[in-house]
């Protein structure tokens, strides 16, 4: 399908890639002087107008190495209103983000006009952005067809197109998105494709839509960095069991631990974590998919600043956060699929740095972490002894008593260890302030919206039911007229009584 270009360890600097001086000097100011082996790899192809087949670890610098060549090649021209030159599609909200400021960074000295297209923002203002044209749009595929469908956007000028992390793409399920649309861009364009994992389905995927490309890999699809030292950690099975495992591992990390990323598997379980650590004075903050687009970009901003110590995320912010000094990831929840464990602790451990990730496991992960030692191709070794030394009283459910003369006891043992277990869940489970005032005001907003909405149906049903009440009404009343007595009834005076004379 390709030729497989081997990328070795080489004293190259940027100036021996073959980019323009404009980028040369913002990669400089930006403090760079060494490429990355993805970067060493694909940008001297992509300046050649090569499809380009990237596969790399996350935290490798798989961004610039397709941010710079597009900036050295988009020097020469202007883009026309709603025909952007180029189009990057991005799975998440943050990553898009992240992808503009790259372009913001190593785009300085340029005068390229960007358009950012993602969920959460006033479709006006990137509608007036597209009007101005777009040399660079950087777009989740969603809200890209959404402006396309409405006649704001065309894609016929298009000349490079990147699909970056196309394998969370999959997950996410936008691969029927990304099947529509590089069939509205030119057949002659120029693709490069980045991802840190290829399951069949992304393989199909690029013979699909890559011709003849080069495939650059600088390590093992679906290997971690050697620079996270990763461990395993026994739990109970019970939420608050986990809750006070990763409080001890947080206190015992302390100082070794600069921020950390704390991921769960559903919503709900950031929500509970946040609160919870809040309650045990922890300094952190949440992030996942139900929050709007203002308040995720400012809970990382401050995450990122140094505000906050810990981030509870769901998968959301598993792939593409660019915080390169993140010291420790936490795994609340082991991933029900292995590829995003690799994601996960990608967060940490990036550019060279060391890092540490753990991960807390009750006995009914076992068959996830199998899966995710099978993807990586090694064990993980436990923190503090494995599975087989989790105790009952730790909460996984007690046995029951085999013997007739212990049935009793087992009985009162089971009540009391249950009403300690309610203890203890009610007391972590406590009500804490709300720190997030927009989540705050997001809970007022749709409090309110219930309440108009239940005023607007009650209203309506009373409308609806008015003429039956107003017949029941009337009838009621005519029936009451019916019994009533029409005349003298037994009081009749004596002279109607007598007999007419003829």
């Amino acid at each position: 399908m390709s030729s497989d270009t081997q990328i070795a360890q080489d004293a190259l600097t940027f100036a021996d890639l073959g980019l323009s001086p404009k980028v040369l000097s913002a990669v400089a100011d930006a403090g760079y002087t060494q490429p990355t082996p993805i970067q060493a790899g694909a940008i001297p192809h992509a300046l050649q107008g090569k499809d380009v087949l990237g596969i790399a670890q996350t935290g490798t610098g798989k961004t610039a190495s397709f941010v710079l060549p597009m900036l050295t090649r988009l020097e020469n021209g202007r883009a026309r209103a709603r025909m952007p030159r180029t189009l990057i599609l991005e799975p998440t909200r943050e990553l898009a983000a992240q992808v503009e400021e790259n372009f913001v960074k190593y785009g300085k000295n340029s005068r390229l006009n960007r358009a950012l297209l993602i969920g959460g923002v006033s479709f006006d203002d990137q509608e007036r952005k597209l009007e101005r044209g777009a040399d660079v749009l950087i777009a989740t595929p969603g809200r890209l067809l959404d402006h396309f469908e409405r006649g704001k956007l065309l894609l016929s000028a298009v000349e490079i197109l990147v699909i970056d992390e196309a394998d969370r793409m999959l997950d996410m399920g936008f691969i029927p998105d990304i099947e529509r649309i590089c069939k509205l861009i030119p057949f002659t364009r120029q693709t490069l494709f980045f991802s840190a994992t290829m399951p069949p389905e992304i393989t199909k995927l690029t013979e699909q839509f890559l011709h003849t490309p080069v495939r650059v890999e600088v390590a093992k699809a679906s290997s971690t960095a050697s620079t996270v030292t990763q461990k395993l950690v026994k739990s109970g099975s019970k939420p608050w069991d986990k809750r006070a495992v990763l409080r001890d591992l947080i206190r015992a990390e302390d100082a070794e631990l600069k921020n950390a990323i704390i991921f769960c598997n559903r919503k709900v379980e950031v929500s509970e974590l946040f609160r919870s650590l809040i309650k045990y004075d922890f300094n952190a903050g949440a992030l996942h998919g139900d929050m709007d687009q203002r308040a995720r970009m400012t809970m990382l901003a401050n995450f990122r600043e140094g505000k906050l110590k810990l981030l509870v995320a769901s998968d959301v912010a598993a792939r593409g956060l660019d915080i390169p000094d993140v010291s420790h990831v936490f795994n609340f929840d082991v991933p029900i699929h292995a590829e995003d464990y690799v994601h996960r602790i990608g967060r940490t451990g990036r550019a060279g740095r060391s890092g540490k990730s753990f991960t807390i496991v009750t006995r009914s992960d076992t068959k996830y972490v199998d899966a995710i030692e099978t993807l990586i191709g090694k064990p993980i070794e436990w923190h503090d002894g494995d599975l087989s030394t989790v105790v009952e009283s730790e909460g996984d459910e007690a046995p029951r008593r085999g013997r007739a003369g212990q049935r009793g006891r087992g009985r009162k043992d089971e009540g009391e260890r249950k009403r300690g277990a309610h203890r203890a869940k009610a007391d972590d489970e406590k009500q804490v302030p709300e720190v997030l005032a927009s989540d705050g005001a997001e809970q007022d907003e749709r409090r309110s919206r219930r309440e108009n909405i239940k005023a607007d149906n009650a209203e309506r049903k009373a409308r609806h039911e008015a003429p039956a009440r107003h017949e029941e009404r009337r009838q009621r009343h005519h029936k009451e007229d019916d019994d009533k007595v029409v005349g003298f009834g037994e009081d009749i005076p004596a002279f109607m009584l007598v007999g007419a004379k003829i």
